[in-house]
């Protein structure tokens, strides 16, 4: 496994969201996440991924 390793708050910090929920995602599995002992880790490139998956493209008749 590789990338920086990021905290729930650190996670939420990152989308501007509060980090109940993203401990929601990550309980519904929305978001990928490492388990170490306790402790829940998530992959930067995994926020990244969840962002680029979650891009609304612009349509023809949404431009002014």
């Amino acid at each position: 496994m590789s990338g920086e390793l990021l905290t729930i708050p650190e996670t939420a910090g990152l989308l501007r969201i509060k980090p109940s929920t993203v401990r929601a995602w990550v309980l519904r599995r929305k978001i990928p996440f490492c388990k170490i002992g306790r402790l829940v880790r998530i992959r930067r490139c995994d926020v990244e991924a969840l962002l680029a998956d979650s891009l609304v493209p612009v349509g023809a008749g949404d431009r002014p």
